[in-house]
């Protein structure tokens, strides 16, 4: 079968960190999360700033929601490249 692969199973699941979103900024298409540990950029828990690859991604996002994302470095920068809310 040609065409796309999913990858929503659960090896993509195991790759997402849990955070929680401290600001939003819209304008500059920027999230704040306090995150864990991010294993694929060998990066330790903290509060910082991520560009996000959707600007969508934020229309569905509050301050002090928890979430689980993923980040990858794009293009030098740090970004969200997908996100979901923990409810």
């Amino acid at each position: 079968m040609k065409g796309a692969v999913n990858v929503e199973g659960s090896a993509a699941a195991a790759e997402l960190t849990e955070g929680e979103i401290r600001k939003i900024d819209k304008d500059g298409k920027k999230l704040t999360l306090k995150h864990g540990p991010l294993k694929n950029l060998d990066m330790p828990g903290m509060t910082m700033v991520f560009q996000v690859k959707d600007e969508a991604m934020l229309d569905t996002l509050q301050v002090g929601d928890k979430v689980r994302f993923e980040a990858e470095k794009i293009g030098g920068k740090f970004t969200v490249t997908r996100i979901e809310a923990v409810r």
